[in-house]
């Protein structure tokens, strides 16, 4: 819709009124105690506008912050009955209804969007059998791969508490403190570290999630989303000209997009591992700094999504948006991945904290395809929807029941309680995949690559932090530190 029919809607709706519902005589100005005297508290209008102008803003997220989305639809294109019951990919050709939002991951609310930093790909599936959230990057693989990390590594990312900037210090102290990180360190500094847009970019669900059949036989699986628009990425200094130019390039390319019909879409693939190969597989397949080689696991096609409406809101449908990789469906359920865990109740905690405890009853998030019917009553926004129904179970009222059907399989565990690396296998090693993308790579996108990287590590003030960043990279592939240490030398003099 153009912003001119959203003026002729808006005009044809009857007169201004208050909060309240009275109708506002004078809004251009505010009631003062004879000509040009002093303002009176008993002026409605001017205390409702002011107060709610004060409160009309909600804490940002502390990671995702910048973002944007879009609705759409997702389209199933392949029969995957034989590995999971969820009744959203029971047929080919069924669609679901979905909303997707992007975003950067360092930057706060007014950051521009063309820096190198990861894209969030979250996407919410409104099903027939609730809400489902698949929350992951435009890369495969993250920094870390325990979420006991995860507040350390952000705060490195975000303004140090004695500067108020970020620091190259505390990125490059705790990266190479963290030699895991360097795989997606070398994602990040490659070609694809800053997208051209949101539509020229791939998104993964990156953990490992399960799925189950009716037979009840559980599978491992990694998302893919592969853009039909074709991978397009900026270097840095056409970053740094964008940025400065035009802090919402990505915001405005896919709103521009959508109201012209050209609809971006991604080709939906599925990367699939019987359970019982993961207890033998050479490396942890739960371990989110690694990919599972597509050799071993090859991508299948399973549906495409297209997102195909704008949100008529931004603040009402994008930044009150809540995702949570807990919002699961039957067929579907969580890993041993140590970062996911973490975040089944990380995402939700975050959320009841910005938006509130019922966040999930605005129209973004509330189900789509069925009615929530649970027992949670009151709170700050809560809308009586229940009415004077019984708020316990069970109860002899006719209130909902338990379905008695877990909506995943379980998962034996064994031992003793405690703090605990995850399990060894052969190639558990923070390089290998490091130094595998390394050799992949053209001449030319090498030296991008070591130059983005020397670039940053030319900053650090301390050289032995320089080189333990060096090393990490060293031990990936020999060549592809000695490059790197030639070019921070040369930078840093």
């Amino acid at each position: 819709m153009t912003q001119e029919a959203h003026v002729s809607v808006q005009s044809s709706t009857g007169p201004l009124t208050t909060e309240a519902g009275a109708p506002v005589a004078d809004n251009q100005n505010s009631e003062t105690a004879g000509i040009g005297g002093p303002g009176l508290i008993q002026d409605q209008l001017l205390m409702e506008k002011l107060a709610h102008f004060n409160r009309e803003r909600i804490p940002e997220r502390v990671v995702h912050a910048r973002g944007a989305g879009a609705y759409g639809t997702f389209t199933v294109t392949a029969d995957v009955t034989r590995y999971t019951r969820a009744k959203f990919l029971s047929e080919v050709g069924k669609q679901t209804e979905t909303f997707l939002r992007f975003s950067t991951v360092a930057g706060n609310l007014g950051s521009a969007d063309a820096v190198r930093d990861p894209r969030g790909f979250a996407l919410k599936f409104y099903t027939e059998e609730g809400n489902y959230d698949l929350v992951g990057n435009n890369t495969p693989v993250f920094f870390i791969k325990d979420a006991i990390k995860f507040p350390d590594f952000i705060h490195t990312q975000k303004r140090d508490p004695y500067t108020g900037s970020q620091e190259a210090d505390n990125v490059w102290d705790f990266w190479g403190l963290s030699p895991e990180s360097t795989h997606q360190v070398t994602w990040l500094f490659g070609d694809r570290g800053i997208p051209a847009s949101y539509r020229h970019m791939d998104g993964f669900g990156s953990h490992t999630y399960q799925w189950n059949n009716e037979a009840g036989e559980v599978f491992w699986v990694k998302y893919h989303f592969k853009t039909d628009q074709g991978i397009k990425c900026l270097t840095q200094p056409e970053a740094d000209k964008l940025a400065g130019e035009d802090p919402d390039s990505h915001q405005r390319d896919l709103r521009e997009s959508i109201e012209r019909g050209e609809f971006p879409s991604w080709t939906v693939q599925v990367q699939i591992m019987p359970a019982a190969d993961a207890a033998t597989y050479r490396f942890n397949p739960f371990d989110l700094t690694k990919v599972w080689p597509h050799a071993d696991y090859p991508p299948i096609e399973i549906g495409k999504l297209e997102l195909n409406r704008n949100p008529e809101n931004v603040f009402a449908e994008v930044e009150q948006s809540i995702f949570s990789p807990h919002h699961f469906v039957p067929g579907i359920g969580p890993s041993p991945d140590k970062m996911l865990q973490g975040r089944l109740f990380a995402y939700g905690d975050a959320h009841r904290y910005r938006v509130g405890i019922n966040a999930d009853h605005l129209p973004v998030n509330r189900p789509h395809a069925t009615e929530a019917r649970s027992h949670g009553r009151d709170g700050a926004l809560y809308d009586g929807r229940h009415g004077g129904a019984k708020n316990y179970e069970p109860n002899s009222f006719g209130g909902p029941v338990e379905t008695g059907r877990a909506m995943w399989q379980p998962i034996a565990v064994s031992g003793t309680t405690g703090e605990s690396e995850a399990p060894s296998h052969a190639e558990d090693n923070d390089y290998v995949q490091a130094g595998n993308l390394y050799r992949l790579m053209t001449e030319e996108e090498k030296e991008r690559l070591v130059g983005n990287l020397a670039g940053f590590i030319s900053k650090v003030s301390r050289d032995d932090i320089a080189q333990r960043a060096i090393e990490n990279f060293r031990k990936a592939d020999p060549d592809y530190g000695k490059r790197l240490e030639a070019a921070v030398q040369a930078l840093r003099g």
